[in-house]
This record gives structure tokens, C-alpha cells and sequence, in this order.
């Protein structure tokens, strides 16, 4: 009787494969919303798309990078200035600024981690906070940007209302669509092994040689460039603009419940999140002042009973992983007579 092995590493699973033709699927269903010509539908998706990106992107900071940051609200106002100042005052194609403000809200995030990488922890959370509304006193301030009452998106004026939404809920499904995949696929590279590594242990991490806050300078800046871009997104949609509104906490308050609920450190988990949040908003929506009383007290049930959030529960229970980050050893042992 003689045994052999075979190594083989896995680098998907059943769940990812069945996962990949899930998204194709939505993506066939996205591209044929607009010919229903149902412009409420075509907004509460780009909205859906919206908040799941903020939510990949701060689950990218607090559950891959270990920063959380309350002060993530400074770039959705940011791209969203950007939007205004790049369509309105230097004339740019509307569409084309969306990405450009993202860039916009990048070069400030580079500005901002100078200030707050020179904090950890909790100190770090508050530091971002307090950049944010830095921000928000600047923009309130500033005559050029309409001061406190805000400005509106001309540029989108001349276009077709047609167009406007079509070109608007474009952009919404690639941005979705390409935040998703950018961030699998920068998971499962080598900067993704130095984030999780980070993440662990720094200490563990430097013995390693991994530059930790290279590591971590890096994701800030995707991020700030994903929340920038949504950030437009979301008023390229709404055509008005305000400081108070723009850099509200309650993006970033949104985000943490969606990531919190779906399961932190999974990319399915602002998936599941953010349909969640979906659900419960319009359950409900009627209750005036406690919605947001009771969204945080659901939250925090939800943290005590599930702490790996429902996806994390769901991936622990059955071990279904859509999007696997890691690779899986597995030994196949066969046996036989000579």
C-alpha cells in the first residue's frame, strides 16, 4: 500500500464562484433598470450604491487597517465641493469632475494624515472628528463657496433631465462596481497581506518587514479617494449642497452601522449592512426623532449578541466566504496497491 499527497493551494470556493455569476446577474439587472424609465427606482439605487461604498471604505480603514475614523464625513463634503468648484466655477464636464473631486478630497487626506497619524486609538477616532468639522467651519466660511447656506450644481443645467439621471446612475453602478472589485482585489495582494498583518500586530507586523505606516498611509488615501468620489456622486444626484449637510457625522454614523450590522473585516459584510439599513430605515421611517434612537439601540444588540456581525455569523456557522481574501492550503491523500 503506498499513500501519496498532492498540495494544492485554493484560491476561490464554491460560494465565491456562485458569487460571481450572483454579480453578474445584478450588474445584467442594474443595466436594464433605466429602460423601465422609473427615475425614483434609478435614485434609491445610486442612495444604495452610495452609502455601500462609504461603507466599503470605512470597513476597509477601521476593519482591514485598524483606523477608525469618526471624521470621514470631511471627504464626502470635500469631493462634494470639489464637484461644484470643478463643474460650476472651471467649467468641467459634471460626469468627468466626479473622479477629479475625488482627487480633490485625496490631496486633503494627504494634508490631514500629517496631523493625525501623529495619533493611535481612541485619540486617532477624536483627531479625525475634529479635522472634519475644521473643515466644515472653512467651507462655512468662505464666500466663494456660498458660506453656511451653500451653492447649487449649475453646470447640470443645460443637460436633459434624462440625461442628467442616466449619466448620474452610470456613474453610480461603476463606482459600486469598481469599489468592490478594487478593494478584493487589493485584499488579495501584497497590501493586503500587510494590512491584516498590521492589523494583528504592528510589532509582529515590522518584524516581518512590513512597512506599517506606509501600510496605513496608503489605505487612508484610497479611501479618502473612494469617500471623495462618493461624496460628488451623492450631490452630482441631490444638484444642492450645504456645509452642515455635507459634513454631517451622520455619513459616518451611517457607515458604522452598516458595517457594524453586516460584520466588520468582510467585504460581504457592508453588502448585507447596507440592504439592512435599507430595510429597517423604511420600517422605520415614520418615527420621526427615534429613528435614529432606535437604529442605535438595534446597533448595539446587535454588537453584544453578534459581535462578528450577521455576515461574520453566517461565515462562521457554514464557512461560505464570497469573497475568500485568504488562500487555503489544502492536502488531497489518495492510496493504493502496487
Amino acid at each position: 500500500m503506498t499513500d501519496t499527497s498532492r498540495v494544492r493551494v485554493e484560491r476561490t470556493t464554491r460560494a465565491s464562484q456562485v458569487g460571481l455569476l450572483a454579480g453578474l446577474g445584478v450588474v445584467v439587472a442594474l443595466a436594464a433598470v433605466p429602460r423601465l424609465g422609473d427615475s425614483g427606482v434609478m435614485r434609491a439605487i445610486i442612495e444604495f450604491i452610495t452609502l455601500l461604498v462609504l461603507a466599503q471604505m470605512w470597513n476597509l480603514l477601521a476593519g482591514y487597517a485598524g483606523l477608525v475614523s469618526i471624521g470621514q464625513q470631511a471627504f464626502v463634503g470635500l469631493g462634494g465641493y470639489a464637484l461644484i468648484v470643478l463643474a460650476d466655477d472651471l467649467g468641467l464636464n459634471p460626469f468627468v469632475a466626479v473622479p477629479l473631486a475625488g482627487l480633490v478630497a485625496t490631496m486633503f487626506a494627504l494634508a490631514t494624515a500629517t496631523l493625525v497619524f501623529r495619533f493611535s486609538g481612541g485619540y486617532f477616532a477624536v483627531g479625525t472628528w475634529a479635522v472634519a468639522e475644521v473643515y466644515r467651519l472653512l467651507v462655512a466660511n468662505t464666500t466663494a463657496l456660498g458660506r453656511g447656506t451653500g451653492r447649487t450644481l449649475k453646470a447640470v443645467f443645460p443637460l436633459a433631465r434624462e440625461t442628467r439621471e442616466l449619466g448620474t446612475y452610470a456613474l453610480a453602478v461603476g463606482l459600486g462596481a469598481a469599489a468592490i472589485i478594487a478593494v478584493y482585489l487589493a485584499l488579495r495582494s501584497r497590501l493586503g497581506l500587510g494590512l491584516m498583518a498590521v492589523r494583528d500586530s504592528e510589532p509582529a507586523s515590522r518584524s516581518l518587514g512590513v512597512d506599517v505606516f506606509r501600510t496605513k498611509l496608503v489605505v487612508y488615501l484610497v479611501a479618502a479617494f473612494g469617500t471623495g468620489t462618493t461624496g460628488a456622486l451623492i450631490y452630482l444626484n441631490l444638484l444642492r449642497i450645504s456645509p452642515d449637510a455635507a459634513f454631517s457625522i451622520n455619513w459616518t454614523a451611517y457607515t458604522i452601522f452598516i458595517v457594524v450590522i453586516g460584520g466588520l473585516g468582510t467585504l460581504e459584510g457592508p453588502i448585507v449592512g447596507t440592504a439592512v439599513f435599507f430595510l429597517l430605515r423604511e420600517a422605520l421611517s415614520d418615527y420621526g426623532s427615534w429613528y435614529m434612537i432606535l437604529l442605535g439601540a438595534l446597533a448595539i444588540g446587535a454588537m453584544l449578541r453578534f459581535p462578528q456581525g450577521l455576515w461574520g455569523l453566517v461565515a462562521e456557522r457554514w464557512d461560505i466566504r464570497v469573497f475568500p481574501v485568504q488562500r487555503r492550503v489544502r492536502t488531497d491523500v489518495s492510496g493504493g496497491r502496487r
